[in-house]
């Protein structure tokens, strides 16, 4: 037995030849990688998924190791994507994992191609980038799951699954709404994990101090307006609590999502 086969040998006895045959060919890129996206890029992995790109424009922070994946105190100031490529080819070594620092945005998105992906996965941060990879990715031939906001968020019981014109009590998805209805409607629906649930920040909002992240100041990578490598909290004009539990939970229904979507599609 070779080690990718002993690997997934359990997943294939739930699913069966065919089924692993087709996750393994099929092609999946995930936008954002940070407390809900490098969860959902674990799990896929560990699930058989062997094409997938990874987007992220940002470094790890020391206020990352909350709740991201790859995120520890040996990792601080590595590139995300770069630190989470590395974690999921020691989970299968023969896995094709793309690794692209870049932030999709209206000078980007253009290099991305969404028809050559079985599947697009949103768990982008910003609102402007969140909403133009709406508007592109539901005219792609791909499938679509976006992930609304998981900030602010302590029940694992309340986190759901809804049709985005159907997502209620998100703040995000409520903004999201409101934006595309001014600029471009998203021309077929998709899926969203979302959280009723929105609670108060208790502490005060304060920057890591640790130098080696860059945070709390902006770097601009040389060159290259569009590479930035810095801790978003920086640009955010308010940072919320998080939680390990409910990010990883978006993340992994998400890969879930993508699963069943498998499992039921001929």
């Amino acid at each position: 037995m070779g080690i990718e086969q002993g690997i997934f040998r359990r997943t294939e006895l739930l699913l069966g030849d065919e089924l692993m045959e087709r996750i393994r060919s099929c092609r999946v890129v995930i936008f954002g990688v940070g407390g809900v996206g490098s969860w959902c890029a674990e799990s896929l992995v560990r699930s058989g998924i062997r094409r997938l790109t990874i987007v992220d424009s940002d470094r790890i922070c020391v206020t990352n190791i909350n709740r991201q994946l790859m995120a520890t105190t040996k990792t601080v100031g590595e590139v995300k994507v770069e630190a989470l490529r590395n974690r999921l080819l020691e989970i299968n070594p023969s896995a094709e994992i793309e690794a692209l620092q870049m932030i999709y945005s209206r000078e980007t998105y253009s290099q991305f191609d969404l028809d050559t992906y079985d599947y697009v996965i949103d768990a982008i941060d910003s609102l402007e980038n969140k909403a133009l990879l709406i508007q592109r990715a539901t005219r792609s031939r791909a499938v679509f799951f976006s992930s609304m906001g998981a900030a602010l968020k302590m029940d694992p019981m309340k986190i759901e699954v809804a049709e985005f014109w159907k997502v209620r009590g998100c703040p995000l998805g409520a903004a999201l709404r409101r934006k595309l209805k001014k600029t471009e409607m998203p021309a077929k629906k998709f899926l969203c994990v979302f959280s009723e649930e929105v609670l108060k920040n208790k502490g005060r909002n304060e920057s890591c101090g640790t130098e080696k992240c860059l945070c709390p100041k902006a770097v601009v990578g040389p060159g290259d307006p569009q590479l930035v490598n810095h801790e978003w909290c920086s640009l955010k004009a308010q940072i919320n609590g998080t939680m390990a539990h409910t990010t990883a939970i978006f993340g992994f229904v998400l890969a879930g999502l993508v699963l069943q979507d498998l499992t039921n599609s001929k």
